[in-house]
């Protein structure tokens, strides 16, 4: 199963300004090609902040959320789990899933990391600067990444699109 991380992040490699920011800074190339890969994943996974900021199932996809307390995940259509990342992988590799998005926020997409189960990563540069705010990964992870290819999304926008090379 391949297992990608998207994210939108600010000249100065923010993914916002703070916990509970809206997308709302990112572009429409942007959010079309979330929409796109998402739709074509399947199954997307995030944080329950994450999730917070869009209070619902977006349509196409199944959504799972990371939480600690599903009681306080109402939203219809919406999955809830606090399993590791290499068993949510596990489990939904063998019920035929054959992408899964990460979504984010900064902890859930160190934890995939750190799991050692992203294959790919899509992050699109946009152009502005926060200056500070809350960083693509909440540490330290070990992989290196290769690029396997950069477009202008528009004249301001640029996709980059990374494999996962795992230290061994």
């Amino acid at each position: 199963m391949k297992v990608f991380i998207i994210a939108a992040q600010s000249s100065d490699g923010f993914i916002a300004r703070s916990t509970h920011e809206l997308a709302d800074w990112t572009s429409s190339e942007d959010k079309k090609l979330f929409v796109r890969l998402t739709k074509a994943a399947g199954v997307m996974v995030m944080g329950k902040t994450t999730f917070q900021t869009i209070r619902r199932a977006l349509p196409g996809r199944r959504t799972i959320v990371y939480t600690h307390h599903p009681e306080l995940i109402t939203a219809v259509g919406v999955e809830t789990t606090s399993e590791t990342p290499q068993h949510l992988v596990h489990r939904l590799a063998a019920e035929g899933v054959r992408e899964l998005a990460v979504c984010g926020g900064s902890a859930i997409y160190t934890q995939f990391m750190k799991a050692g189960v992203v294959d790919e990563l899509y992050l699109t540069v946009e152009p502005v600067v926060f200056g500070s705010g809350i960083p693509l990964f909440s540490e330290l992870v070990p992989d290196t990444l290769k690029l396997l290819g950069s477009e202008h999304l528009s004249e301001d926008v640029v996709l980059n699109h990374y494999t996962v090379l795992h230290e061994k």
